[in-house]
């Protein structure tokens, strides 16, 4: 794991939800570190998705601060964090099906047409399968590839901070864990990692460190061996009765 380097991306007191006056987000704070990969989990209804969404823009915030490398871009339009290095992957509707591979990190490419046989080369080279999938209908992928491809056209867009919600949905354990070793490789590159997710295990493995939410707040946070080897962590908020690594 990557020691954290400045402070990348900053929430703070975040109030935010779907429908005004009714929030789901009641006070929310979290950290990411540049070179970090940071996991939010929780049981279903805590909030992670709305605070990925919220952080992307698709959710309104009523009140707080969402700063990336300082700059508080709460209230900025979706279609802006891509110009402010920021890159969200949705857990579904994440690809264009009835185009290619190849067509759909050209349209992740489209900002900077000049870098774009250099950009594609390399999402090739960091993702073989889809060099040699390159001209299928990217519907036609097993659900592994498919978020490959999610994340590659992403990447196309060179973002200095990657947002993933729920990159696992779906996808058998082996497929989950090929996902989770990209992020890894996506890491590697320079690229700072925020990743909600249901498979505790299986994101705190690759992580630095977790936040635990329940009912819109942060509950537990820490290193994601701390968390992994919580059995008050596990019982209370990851559904489990046993701690979660041996």
């Amino acid at each position: 794991m990557s020691t954290a380097q400045g402070l990348h991306l900053e929430v703070t007191d975040l109030v935010a939800g779907y429908v005004p006056d009714v929030p789901i987000l009641r006070g929310m704070h979290l950290q990411v570190h540049t070179g970090e990969i940071v996991t939010v989990l929780g049981p279903n209804g805590a909030g992670k998705s709305t605070l990925i969404k919220a952080i992307a823009g698709l959710v309104p915030a009523q009140s707080g601060a969402i700063r990336v490398r300082g700059d508080n871009i709460l209230g900025l339009p979706t279609h802006r964090l891509v110009g402010a290095g920021v890159a969200y992957v949705p857990q579904v509707d994440n690809i264009f099906t009835r185009l290619s591979v190849q067509e759909n990190l050209e349209i992740g490419g489209m900002a900077a047409p000049r870098e774009l046989p250099q950009r594609i080369a390399e999402m090739y080279a960091l993702f073989p399968d889809l060099a040699r999938l390159r001209q299928l209908a990217a519907g036609k992928l097993s659900g592994g590839q498919r978020q490959m491809v999610a994340v590659a056209r992403a990447l196309m867009a060179r973002p200095h901070l990657i947002m993933l919600d729920e990159p696992s949905a779906g996808l058998s354990p082996k497929l989950t864990e090929m996902v989770f070793q990209k992020l890894l490789e996506v890491r590697a590159l320079g690229v700072t990692v925020l990743v909600v997710e249901q498979n505790a295990k299986a994101a705190l493995a690759i992580s630095d460190r977790g936040y635990v939410l329940a009912e819109g707040q942060q509950r537990f946070t820490g290193t994601a061996r701390e968390l992994l080897s919580s059995p008050e962590v596990g019982e209370l908020y990851l559904g489990t009765r046993t701690r979660l690594a041996a």
